[in-house]
């Protein structure tokens, strides 16, 4: 079958994977905050970037490579992390990374996700990143660095846009708790989607396996909250640099949405900013993150990194235009592994060069860095 005739946009694969995932699962991924207005503004404000078509080039094919981190990679695309992906697809993170792994790209491992360094470490590529939520616990603080650096992880993601739990409500509605326990309503959702229930027989335990090293410290949580919540800090400014004093590898600040953060980061020795609302799952009225990319690149020298509204090449090319220097998908990666199984990140992955290849060709860029000016399209062409 050729996927791309059935399956040719990431919103067709969005599409299928909302057919085949239980309500509380398809809730647990698409969910964002409050009235869910962040993750929609986070759309609304790309759909307004345009650019001005170029002619008369001739025929090329565009080169996608990107430079990253003392790296060149084939596309500027990354897998963001996720938490507990292992609740979406069967061995989600085993997946992802050998998906990354087979096309080069950087693959990163969440602090709460359902698989822990160590499960994943035969299977990682050359870029392997690992998210923290930061500990507060200095003990627990080193013993996970050594553990991702151990299992062959080479970034450290710091998260600063979690400094207090989120109130996912459409994911409270649905019923799902954490760890998740299937009550005779979520079991009647299973016995509807039998494509996900088949996929997981094999997963009998779906929880933050990062995080079983610290169980002692388990204690009575509200239902949709975990382990995780206890383990946490809110971390500061010493933390950040406590981090760089203890990471040897690069280290990447996720969640700035300032450019007085981003100049501040810098200062204190971070390797890369990641521009990032957290898609809008943390806070309802926070800007878009294609609307704070361009004060956040005016601020700093250092790489920038991009996510949250991703949904094609094109938004790719967007980002880029703005600043950005690579661009991450979450949801969207998960969205193609519930449609297709294991064959959908490749699958997403080449419709993300196919219509990046076009976008540019439309264009007139030979590559990346040719990307012309974009404007917003409610604004007048200069002629």
């Amino acid at each position: 079958m050729d996927l791309h005739q059935t399956y040719p946009a990431l919103s067709d694969l969005r599409a299928r994977a909302r057919r085949r995932l239980p309500p509380f699962v398809w809730d647990y991924l698409d969910s964002a905050t409050g009235s869910e207005a962040t993750k929609h503004r986070n759309r609304s404000a790309l759909d307004q970037i345009g650019f001005e078509p170029s002619i008369l080039h001739g025929p090329f094919s565009p080169d996608l490579t990107a430079p990253l981190l003392g790296h060149d990679f084939p596309l500027p695309v990354g897998i963001a992390p996720v938490g507990m992906s292992g609740l979406i697809w069967e061995r989600a993170e085993l997946h992802l990374a050998q998906a990354a792994a087979h096309a080069g790209l950087p693959f990163c491992l969440s602090t709460v996700a359902s698989r822990s360094p160590e499960d994943l470490a035969p299977h990682l590529g050359n870029h392997p990143w690992f998210q923290l939520y930061p500990p507060k616990d200095e003990g627990i603080r080193k013993d996970m660095l050594a553990r991702a650096r151990d299992a062959g992880f080479t970034g450290l993601i710091l998260t600063v846009d979690v400094p207090v739990a989120s109130r996912r409500e459409r994911q409270t509605r649905s019923g799902l708790t954490s760890p998740p326990r299937l009550t005779p309503r979520l079991l009647a959702q299973v016995a509807m989607h039998p494509a996900w229930a088949w996929a997981m027989k094999g997963e009998r335990d779906i929880h933050m396996r990062t995080l079983d090293k610290y169980s002692d410290l388990q204690a009575n949580l509200p239902p949709t909250e975990h382990i995780g919540y206890l383990l946490r800090t809110s971390p500061d400014w010493d933390y950040l640099r406590w981090l760089r004093d203890h990471w040897q590898g690069h280290l990447i600040v996720k969640g700035v949405l300032k450019g007085a953060d981003a100049a501040r980061i810098e200062a204190e020795g971070a390797d890369a900013i990641w521009v990032s609302n957290h898609a809008g799952r943390q806070f309802d009225a926070a800007p878009a993150t294609i609307s704070a990319l361009p004060g956040v690149r005016a601020a700093t020298s250092l790489p920038v990194l991009f996510d949250s509204g991703i949904e094609g090449g094109l938004d790719i090319l967007r980002a880029m235009a703005l600043g950005a220097d690579f661009v991450f998908l979450g949801r969207g990666f998960h969205y193609a592994l519930a449609a297709l199984g294991p064959a959908g990140p490749a699958h997403l992955i080449d419709i993300l060069t196919r219509d990046m290849a076009a976008n540019m060709g439309q264009l007139g860029a030979r590559d990346l860095k040719s990307l012309p000016p974009p404007f917003l399209l409610d604004a007048p062409v200069k002629m």
